[in-house]
C-alpha cells in the first residue's frame, strides 16, 4: 500500500504567476477550501513545496 498526502487549497490564485495556477491544476486543486487524497511522491512533494502559500498538507496517510 503506497502512502497518500491531503492536500487542501487555502490561497487564492488570483494575480498570481501563470506557473503557480497551473502548479494548482496540475495537483487537481482550482477552488479555495477543496482538498485531494494524493499519492505521496517527490513529484507531487516538489509542486506543493512550490507553491507552500497556496496549499498545506492537512494528513499524511500510510
Amino acid at each position: 500500500m503506497s502512502k497518500t498526502i491531503v492536500v487542501k487549497q487555502v490561497g487564492s490564485p488570483i494575480r498570481r504567476p501563470a506557473k503557480q495556477r497551473q502548479t494548482l491544476i496540475g495537483l487537481g486543486l482550482n477552488k479555495m477550501h477543496r482538498t485531494r487524497e494524493l499519492e505521496d511522491t517527490p513529484a507531487i512533494r516538489g509542486m506543493i513545496a512550490k507553491i507552500p502559500h497556496l496549499v498545506e498538507i492537512v494528513e499524511e496517510r500510510g
